[in-house]
């Protein structure tokens, strides 16, 4: 098939570009460009991005090419996080390089700002790749999965191209593996249920190929491209449908326990799970890691591909997921968005120029770490952006003296709204994502802020509730990385009050204050005056409660 890029200025109604991009465009582009291996143009980059793959649960064990190819030949990072385990909120930290509080998508509705006008209006024009195409002369590349909410008549529909793609290939709405719609730069396009030529991770495989043999060979190129696996149905290729027959759900110490001095959501679950509710995460468990087999495939196409053509030495290749995953901890059943390790810890695989192969870093990382490391890639500044990020690109290339971060902010607004669950009458007012025995994954006030923190001395997470409790849940992970038990409650005092203060400069931040020293840097500077208002009394986490 081949492809024909986005018409120049868009389809149809388009709007003019926005301020923002005219102010970048009249601030320069991408100055001091880094030379390929080949010397001839910038280094091209393709950002593989799956739905819901964990790494804590042995998310990466089925895809064998996938380490070969990527991680073997390039670095693993072990301590990469998501902002938000949650798939909207989290590609929308991919796409801006910044935390959730300051793109404003809160969870999957078009009311959190998913795909919404709101966004479309203030962030799509900020993207890395809007920056990428109209300041560094790159040709852009999108296939799968955008944003929950993409497609949606109320927010444009399949009509709406986001700036900054020159191939637009999207899925409408959430992840499916047949019986979709896809936007064609614009074009509706539906598929059905014959394998060979609608099973959609083959279909993106094979698109992005085309991408590679019809794109022009004087400008450097990005290419995203987002699969459905493995997030639900699970719905895996038929010749993978009878792969890991003996695989179950890891039974690790937090699994089908209670969740004791956690807040109340994790409490509500019911311990033991019942045989059912086993054997249904096990069969998803299993499944989960069928239709990742087909993504294996996919990026051994892709890689050989680039070898083929000669751009792979001057191409790198990054790989991770939008969230984690559990199945079975602290006897929830399957989901995400939850403040554990199993939810927030993803995989982050790289290669490419200048990276030596077999290194893992222990770096403390996050997705909003993406957009600034391919925008340093092409040359441009992130000092002209607003983006909360550092730039991965010194690690990765092994440069010394590096100074980095010790933590990270993670933040999630739950779902829920003030009607009972019909499935569940006795439940109280505002759960979601419930199950038929009535245990629930979700609730209007599952909202929470983290700090995440990862130092020579500590390895901690330090978190806060906005609920009536203002329930606090704090781990020392390297003497319990199963995070079962909550020492909110004896340890130090001070440090109690430095994390807290911590974590509000982190909800409040935006672009290079996000980047400042943590409790256990060097260069922090603690202030307990700052802990208290102009009245004298105790400040508290602020929860946006709407953000449009």
């Amino acid at each position: 098939m081949r492809l024909l890029p986005v018409t120049p200025g868009g389809p149809p109604g388009s709007p003019a570009p926005p301020p923002l991009l005219l102010l970048l465009l009249l601030l320069g582009g991408c100055l001091g460009v880094p030379r390929g291996a080949a010397g001839s143009r910038r280094p091209n980059v393709v950002l593989l991005l799956t739905d819901d793959q964990d790494s804590v649960l042995g998310g990466m064990t089925p895809l064998k090419k996938t380490k070969a190819l990527i991680a073997d030949m390039g670095m693993t990072f072990s301590s990469a996080y998501v902002p938000s385990a949650l798939c909207c909120p989290s590609r929308a930290s991919v796409l801006t390089g910044k935390y959730p509080h300051n793109h404003h998508v809160v969870n999957n509705t078009l009311e959190g700002n998913c795909s919404s006008r709101s966004w479309q209006k203030v962030q799509e024009p900020s993207t890395f790749p809007a920056i990428l195409k109209a300041m560094c002369g790159y040709q852009t590349f999108f296939a799968g999965k955008y944003l929950n909410e993409y497609g949606a008549p109320a927010a444009g529909g399949l009509e709406h191209v986001p700036l900054g793609w020159s191939y637009w290939f999207a899925l409408e709405k959430n992840s499916k593996y047949y019986n979709y719609t896809l936007s064609i730069n614009g074009k509706a396009r539906k598929h059905g249920a014959n394998y060979s030529v609608d099973y959609l991770t083959d279909v993106l495989a094979n698109v992005s190929l085309d991408f590679l043999d019809y794109k022009s060979n004087f400008e450097p190129f990005f290419m995203m491209i987002a699969t459905p696996a493995p997030h639900s149905p699970w719905t895996a290729a038929p010749q993978y449908q009878k792969a890991f027959q003996n695989v179950f759900a890891p039974r690790n110490k937090n699994f089908n326990i209670h969740g004791t001095n956690k807040h109340w959501l994790i409490r509500q679950a019911k311990t033991p799970m019942t045989n059912s509710s086993i054997q249904f995460l096990d069969d998803a468990f299993r499944k989960r890691w069928q239709t990742l087999l087909s993504v294996d495939d996919l990026v051994e196409k892709l890689v050989r591909r680039l070898e083929s053509t000669g751009e792979l030495n001057n191409t790198y290749i990054i790989y991770t997921s939008d969230n984690g995953y559990h199945t079975g901890q602290f006897s929830l059943p399957i989901d995400k968005r939850q403040l554990y390790e199993f939810d927030i810890k993803v995989p982050l695989l790289v290669r490419g120029p200048g990276i030596r192969p077999n290194q893992t870093s222990k770096m403390l990382v996050s997705n909003i770490d993406l957009g600034p490391t391919i925008l340093d890639i092409a040359g441009y500044s992130l000092n002209k952006t607003q983006m909360d990020g550092m730039s991965l690109l010194p690690l990765l290339r092994g440069a010394s003296n590096v100074t980095w971060r010790s933590d990270v902010l993670v933040e999630y607004q739950g779902e829920g709204r003030n009607v009972t669950d019909p499935t569940c009458p006795l439940l109280s007012p505002g759960v979601s994502q419930c199950f038929p025995d009535c245990v629930c994954e979700d609730a209007y006030n599952n909202t929470y802020a983290c700090v995440r923190t990862v130092s020579a001395a500590w390895d901690l997470q330090y978190c806060e509730f906005d609920d009536q409790e203002v329930f606090v849940e704090v781990y020392n992970l390297t003497a319990d990385p199963d995070q079962i038990t909550n020492i909110a409650k004896s340890i130090d005092p001070e440090l109690l009050g430095k994390m807290n203060y911590r974590l509000m400069m982190l909800q409040s931040c935006s672009g290079p204050t996000c980047r400042t020293p943590g409790v256990f840097d060097p260069g922090y500077r603690f202030d307990p005056r700052l802990m208290f208002s102009s009245h004298g009394n105790i400040r508290t986490r602020r929860f946006p409660k709407h953000l449009l």
